[in-house]
């Protein structure tokens, strides 16, 4: 593609605004560790897990809104439910969240494929 900047859909800005609150909004300094609310709500038994997969599917429906194919979403789908099963290993599970961040590997998911959307289209047009 020329030196255009690639312009994502508003899905995608709010799906990344989104995946930023749940998986990495808050850095602890010293060990440069980031969390967000998935963390956090997710200590909460069984709600906490059940409030960050609707978060997380909210993700998966912005996708689908541009049009993401469906191999594409079934392997978004996939670390949703990995991760939202995780979150009911007590203890361990709520540790894994610091690491797994299946948001923010969603969101990238749907950049690259817009991304390579784009630059097909940009190849194309030429």
């Amino acid at each position: 593609m020329s030196h255009q900047a690639i312009e994502f859909p508003e899905e995608i800005i709010r799906a990344k605004k989104l995946a930023n609150i749940a998986d990495s909004a808050i850095r602890i300094p010293i060990i440069n560790i980031k969390f967000g609310l998935d963390f956090l709500v997710g200590l909460i038994p069984v709600a906490g897990d059940i409030i960050m997969f609707l978060v997380a599917y909210r993700i998966i429906r912005l996708g689908r809104k541009i049009g993401i194919p469906k191999p594409l979403r079934n392997k978004m789908i996939r670390n949703s439910v990995i991760d939202f099963l995780l979150g009911f290993v007590p203890a361990i599970g709520d540790f894994i969240d610091l690491f797994y961040k299946a948001n923010n590997a969603n969101v990238k998911l749907m950049e690259d494929w817009w991304l390579e959307q784009s630059r097909a289209k940009s190849h194309h047009s030429n």
